[in-house]
């Protein structure tokens, strides 16, 4: 299994820079899911590393051999596309042999190899059909099973459920890390659909306009999110701006708009400094009275979410909130008082940034 590494890769595209100076290390046998907003040149990097776009700058090494100029076909590895892409005029089997074939390998090899795909990614059943006669899910898992039969080292998944129905999607992300892991294959996973990614990988890169923001285990970056523009990207989040007023035994006073205070733990932060605090919906309770560390909110809106209800409130502070009760215990009416309160082990906090919250929140 190979180890790869991306060392200062950027790539223009005239006067469009899609990625710039992208340092990246991943291990043999990690399951590494690319994840950003449209245009934030994840699909421009996967693609690179496959060999079918060369850096404008940088290196690309497998196992510490330069690999930066190596042709496509020579890199060992399988390549799943976000539109699936089957020889139409191939039966599923034909399809899933079709590499082994092109490798010179004998007839008997390559039945081994392309009824073992088939049989992994279960299409085995339907390896007569022309891919015009299958659902959506099976043509992926026909693709998923041309890829495996090359018996490459290297998977790279581009998009590659995005196209699909959202329950075949669901199923179908589960049985890719199945597989993946079987395998003992390395594989690098792109997509936009943040539970996607954070449902089957090993480590998620998450990017923004050409640069990789963090790297992280997936509970890390949802518990534990480096930077600002993670905690918003990765799950949802409420953001509140303030100045640390005092510190005293590792907690911090922070002061909102209208004189408000917010008592948050294990901030590093010193007296005067601008902070921007952070905190799950999820970790929000609502209370009918005042208790402390709460804020006094007005209930705008309520949204039925299955085993949740969100609550949109205003806060006495002018900042709108969002918070999520089990639907059991929603029993809060729109229009109503009520006063949110903040666990201050479930707050965040980050330094305010010099270009304002909204530009470092944005997404484009």
């Amino acid at each position: 299994m190979p180890r790869i590494k991306l060392e200062g890769v950027s790539k223009s595209f005239g006067k469009i820079t899609a990625l710039e100076q992208v340092n990246f290390e991943m291990q043999d046998g990690e399951y590494i899911t690319i994840l950003g907003p449209s245009g934030c040149g994840k699909t421009t990097l996967i693609k690179i590393v496959a060999g079918i776009w060369t850096p404008t700058e940088g290196r690309v090494l497998v196992d510490n051999k330069d690999i930066t100029n190596t042709p496509m076909e020579e890199r060992d590895l399988g390549y799943v596309f976000q539109n699936i892409i089957l020889f139409p005029h191939m039966n599923v089997k034909d399809n899933a042999g079709y590499s082994p074939r092109v490798k010179g390998l004998s007839e008997k090899q390559i039945e081994e190899r392309s009824s073992s795909a088939m049989e992994l990614v279960g299409v085995l059943e339907q390896q007569g059909y022309l891919p015009n006669e299958l659902s959506g899910g099976a043509q992926q898992k026909a693709s998923l099973a041309r890829a495996i039969a090359s018996k490459a080292r290297l998977l790279l998944l581009d998009e590659p459920l995005s196209a699909l129905d959202a329950r075949v999607r669901v199923e179908l992300r589960y049985a890719l890390r199945r597989l993946v892991k079987d395998l003992n294959l390395t594989a690098i996973h792109v997509t936009h659909d943040q539970d996607e990614a954070m449902s089957v990988a090993d480590r998620v890169v998450i990017m923004r306009k050409g640069k990789i923001v963090e790297i992280g285990e997936p509970t890390q970056l949802y518990n534990q999110p480096r930077t600002l523009f993670t905690a918003n990207f990765v799950g949802q989040s409420n953001f509140l701006e303030g100045t640390v007023q005092l510190v005293e035994n590792g907690n911090a006073a922070v002061e909102l708009r209208g004189e408000r205070f917010l008592k948050v733990a294990n901030t590093g932060f010193s007296i005067g400094d601008p902070v921007v605090l952070a905190i799950r919906p999820e970790h929000l309770t609502l209370s009918p009275e005042e208790r402390p560390n709460t804020l006094r909110s007005k209930i705008e809106e309520s949204r039925f979410m299955g085993p949740y209800t969100r609550y949109r409130l205003r806060a006495e502070t002018g900042d709108e909130l969002l918070v999520d009760l089990p639907t059991t215990e929603a029993k809060v009416a729109d229009g109503s008082s009520a006063s949110v309160h903040f666990n201050p082990d479930f707050i965040l906090s980050y330094t305010r940034p010099s270009q304002g919250l909204t530009e470092a929140l944005r997404l484009e």
